[in-house]
Order: structure tokens, then C-alpha cells, then sequence
């Protein structure tokens, strides 16, 4: 039996090693919002007033290292835009900070751009193209891809109207 089609992610909690260095990426650089914080040891963030979209903590990890290459793990955490015009300014907010891109790509059914927190968590930000121009096969089923995303394209979105479509 499958699972309800209405369940959703309804947030990720990460352990952090220096939590203002955490809150400096998540609510300074994305900005996320703290609803909650408790001392120097956790806080929660928020979009939009939800109580939490994003948890960190530094209950077991207080001054850890990442964990090494060829360990397990969250390979990255994914945060979506509702427009291209919102994915822009977030992409102006992360170079404006100095963060580097690892990567960032078309996929067809949405534009992503990936980086790193400062606790070298994979971050995703991404915003989905309306499902009726996902790319499918003859018989229907998704077809994405991986293509270059054009970064100044994404930018000048920025300056348009609505930002929801291609530049």
C-alpha cells in the first residue's frame, strides 16, 4: 500500500558544531527565520511562521568535524522556491555572502543551484517548473536530466515581472 499522497518533508533537524555559525548561514545568508531558541545549544527556523522548517543542534556535536568522505549520511537538504524569481534572489543573497556553488543545473522538472552550509551539509536550492512542462517519455513517465544552468540568466530574473518562467 502505498503512503497518503498528501505526506510531506516537514523539516530536517541537523547537528551543527557551533550553532551562530549555523544560525550566520541559515537565517543570515537564506534567511530562515528563528521561532525558537534554546540557549547556545539548539534553535529552530522558519519560512513564512511554520513552526520549524529547519532544526540544529549541537547536543551531540558541539566543535565536531563534517563526517569524512565514504561515510553515510544526508547527502543534502533541499529547500524550494516558489518561483524563478525567488530562486534569483536567493542565488544573490549566497554569492552576496561569498559562498561557493558546488554546483547548479537544470533538471527539467525544476533549476537548482548547490552549495554547502558552514558544517559542509549539501544545501539544495531549487524552485519547480509548472508540472504540465516536466519532460516524459512516449509513455509518460518523467524523463529529467542534468544540463547546465546558466547562473546570469537565473540572475536576471531578478528584474522581471512575475519571475515563474525561463529568463
Amino acid at each position: 500500500m502505498p503512503i497518503h499522497p498528501e505526506v510531506t518533508v516537514g523539516h530536517v533537524h541537523l547537528k551543527v558544531a557551533d550553532l551562530d555559525r549555523a544560525l550566520g548561514f541559515y537565517r543570515d545568508v537564506l534567511g530562515f527565520e528563528v521561532t525558537q531558541r534554546m540557549g547556545t545549544s539548539a534553535a529552530f527556523l522558519s519560512a513564512g511562521g511554520y513552526h520549524h522548517h529547519v532544526g540544529l543542534n549541537t547536543w551531540e556535536s558541539k566543535g565536531g568535524a563534517p563526517p569524512p568522505p565514504g561515510s553515510t549520511g544526508l547527502y543534502h537538504v533541499a529547500f524550494r522556491y516558489p518561483t524563478r524569481r525567488a530562486l534569483a534572489e536567493a542565488l544573490h543573497r549566497v554569492l552576496e555572502a561569498g559562498i561557493v556553488l558546488e554546483g547548479a543545473a537544470d533538471h527539467g522538472v525544476s533549476e537548482a543551484i548547490y552549495l554547502r552550509d558552514p558544517d559542509a551539509n549539501g544545501v539544495e536550492l531549487y524552485w519547480d517548473r509548472p508540472e504540465s512542462e516536466w519532460p516524459r517519455t512516449d509513455d509518460g513517465t518523467l524523463a529529467m536530466f542534468t544540463q547546465r544552468l546558466d547562473l546570469d540568466a537565473l540572475l536576471a530574473t531578478r528584474e522581471q515581472e512575475d519571475g515563474t518562467g525561463p529568463a
